[in-house]
């Protein structure tokens, strides 16, 4: 049992470091994993039988002798399913392992209160199409979605999400019923997962310690410490966009406080800062303040300082925390970030320890919009890279049965609509 568990622990290893990293040479991982070559040859062997990786000679290595075989994802043939839903959007993808975005769905999500129903059955319309569009032989090794709210670890289950009046909703478990692959559908938070995202694939590559500011209608945050997610003793933990920063005349929070970050940095904030229409919503009207910001609006420019000021309050606190070595903003602080960075860096200067802010760097998101929805992806991954052959072996266990139940399976991928506004 001792020699089978290395053995499994190995196989997962090699696929994640193939599933992260691309393209490796046997060489390669080797090193990175201590094993001797005749070892890694015989997991590369294995995960080849199994249909995740595949090798092949490189085609120009710049060295004389014989070249180290490459070892590179399957991307067409094993993916995951990946659900986003945000505020104004739900979005559905086919995600490769290697973390290729394959196929993807998108749909305009209404604020129109709680919509469990109506978000579960878009969603697993859009899961099944996808699944439905795989080549043949193809397998789908899990599934894992974003939702913006606080997730019950586990069960999916969301405790709370103050934007959209969801209270204890089940949206894993709802989504997977109406799914029907028999796969379980594991929930994180849009933070969370997007800090995940972005440490793996995004602006904080190679950093062990970082914090993820998330603007949506509110703002989530995610932290990376010792290159682990921080989650709290119930996986809660991390609401950086409650962390109280005017306490004494701070605008109202939907989470009931007054004079949260988010309530003094969210998108109503600095709507309302740039003298906005009430009606106006939606991160369109986000990118129009910016936009007349950086055309010389001075009104545009002057919200854009103020919520660049509170910003910078809760950045430095977060600094003097947590010392990362860089603080990332993705969501629609992505867009007003620029705008903000001179208040932000200010406050930084004034209220951080000068050792904490040596080295610290102010990066925004380097994969956007689908921050979330890849943070959704690797938790659909999770399970395959701790077990690749029992996790390939069921799923083409149940794709089987799903074939021979009269499930159906087409090559043409069904045209999606485009996805939010870039």
């Amino acid at each position: 049992m001792v020699q089978e568990e290395i053995r499994r622990r190995n196989l997962g290893a090699l696929l994640r470091h193939v599933h992260l990293d691309g393209s490796l040479s046997r060489a390669a991982l080797a090193e990175r994993m201590g094993l001797n070559r005749s070892t890694i040859m015989a997991l590369t062997a294995e995960l080849t039988a199994a249909g995740s990786v595949r090798e092949e000679v490189p085609t120009d290595t710049g060295r004389a002798g014989r070249p180290s075989l490459v070892v590179r994802p399957e991307s067409t043939r094993v993916y995951v399913l990946a659900f986003d839903v945000a505020v104004d959007w739900l979005v559905a993808a086919r995600v490769g392992l290697g973390g290729v975005v394959l196929d993807r769905r998108w749909a305009a999500r209404p604020r129109a209160g709680a919509d469990l129903d109506r978000v579960v059955e878009v969603l697993a319309g859009f899961g099944r199409q996808l699944h439905d569009a795989a080549p043949p032989g193809s397998v789908c090794a899990g599934v894992g979605a974003s939702y913006c709210g606080m997730i019950r670890p586990g069960d999916g289950m969301v405790r709370f999400g103050p934007d959209m009046g969801w209270v204890d909703q089940a949206f894993g478990a709802e989504l997977g019923h109406r799914l029907g692959l028999g796969l379980p559908v594991p929930v994180g938070n849009e933070a969370h997962l997007g800090a995940v995202a972005e440490h793996q694939r995004g602006a904080g590559v190679g950093f062990q310690n970082l914090i993820y500011l998330h603007g949506d209608v509110g703002v989530g945050g995610g932290i990376i410490v010792g290159g682990k997610l921080l989650d709290g003793e119930g996986g809660y933990g991390c609401e950086l966009g409650h962390m109280v920063v005017n306490p004494y005349a701070g605008r109202p929070c939907g989470c009931g406080s007054h004079g949260c970050l988010e309530a003094e940095v969210g998108e109503r904030a600095l709507l309302d800062a740039a003298g906005r229409p009430a009606d106006l919503i939606g991160r369109d009207a986000l990118r129009a303040v910016v936009g007349d910001a950086d055309r010389g609006d001075v009104s545009a420019q002057d919200a854009l300082h103020r919520i660049g000021d509170w910003l910078g309050i809760g950045v430095a606190n977060l600094i003097n925390l947590f010392n990362p070595g860089v603080v990332i903003f993705g969501g629609m602080l992505r867009d007003v970030y620029p705008g903000a960075a001179e208040p932000v860096r200010a406050r930084i200067a004034r209220h951080v320890l000068p050792v904490a802010k040596e080295r610290v760097r102010l990066r925004t998101s380097a994969l956007g919009d689908d921050a979330t929805l890849v943070g959704a992806a690797e938790l659909g991954f999770s399970r395959l890279l701790a077990d690749p052959l029992g996790v390939l072996a069921g799923a083409e266990t149940r794709d089987g049965r799903r074939r021979r139940a009269g499930g159906r399976r087409v090559t043409r991928p069904v045209a999606g609509r485009p996805g939010p506004p870039a």
